[in-house]
């Protein structure tokens, strides 16, 4: 299929004298939400563009069976066509970028280093995996969120996303990124579930070469840090970070620690 249409977001974008870092989100989150609160603490010295997932965020809905064969190298194919675009209007057409990811966003930014390795200097991947599990409960998800709505996941996915504690010390990021799951459009949810149930580059991971630090939440049940660690050592060069007191959603539970391995990552990779 063609690569489908998603929105982005351009968090900070000026020019070409400043490394271009793009951000990806996690199944159910706008990119926004997601990132909210690391995004300040990187848009002095970085260009920051987001994209988000089909019927997330700024993405257009999703026609009922539009995407039924969405495929996680589909939305790497869309996320390039946005790095031009972002890339062209900074007047650096072209040029390689700096990636992070979450979850499926990780996933992307797997897929991006396999498909494009030119194009990405290196990524922080976080909470993500090679292969998300047996394609049986994906299938499944998808079918009852394209019935029934993304409603049905909040209770869920509040479980899933955040480490115990969380909620009740920071109720408001909580509201933010559930509300994105609730208005997120049900057939983009389900389309993404799918192309889920078919991610697997386990067998691939040793022809990534540009560096990749990879962040998992210790309390994380949906891509435990043994699903984390696997993504690190499979790549050539890959750095295994585990954030205690979090779990799924890692850059809004430490948005501090995640900016950091950011920030990291693109100075030690600018000063080579």
């Amino acid at each position: 299929m063609s690569a489908p249409e998603l929105g982005a977001t351009a968090f900070a974008l000026r020019d070409a004298s400043r490394p271009l870092l793009v951000l990806g989100p996690s199944l159910g989150t706008s990119v926004t939400a997601l990132w909210h609160d690391v995004v300040p603490l990187l848009d002095d010295d970085l260009d920051v563009v987001g994209w988000d997932l089909p019927g997330h965020g700024t993405s257009p809905a999703v026609a009922p069976g539009s995407l039924d064969d969405l495929t996680v190298a589909d939305l790497s194919s869309a996320v390039r066509a946005l790095v031009d675009a972002a890339q062209a209007e900074r007047g650096d057409p072209g040029a390689p970028c700096w990636y992070a990811g979450v979850s499926v966003g990780g996933a992307v930014g797997q897929q991006l280093l396999l498909d494009a390795p030119g194009r990405v200097r290196g990524a922080v991947l976080c909470c993500t995996a090679a292969r998300f599990g047996d394609p049986g409960p994906w299938l499944e998800r998808g079918a009852l969120v394209a019935a029934a709505g993304t409603p049905t996941q909040v209770s869920t996915s509040a479980g899933r996303w955040f480490a115990p504690g969380f909620l009740e010390r920071a109720p408001d990021v909580g509201t933010r990124l559930l509300a994105s799951l609730q208005h997120a459009d049900r057939f983009g949810y389900a389309a993404v579930c799918g192309a889920l149930s078919r991610f697997d580059v386990r067998d691939r991971l040793g022809e990534i070469d540009a560096p990749v630090v990879a962040v998992a939440g210790a309390d994380d049940p949906a891509t435990t840090p043994d699903d984390v660690a696997q993504v690190a050592g499979g790549v050539r060069r890959g750095r295994l970070v585990v954030i205690h007191g979090a779990a799924h959603l890692a850059p809004a539970e430490w948005p501090g620690r995640v900016a950091t391995l950011v920030r990291e990552l693109v100075s030690e990779g600018e000063a080579r």
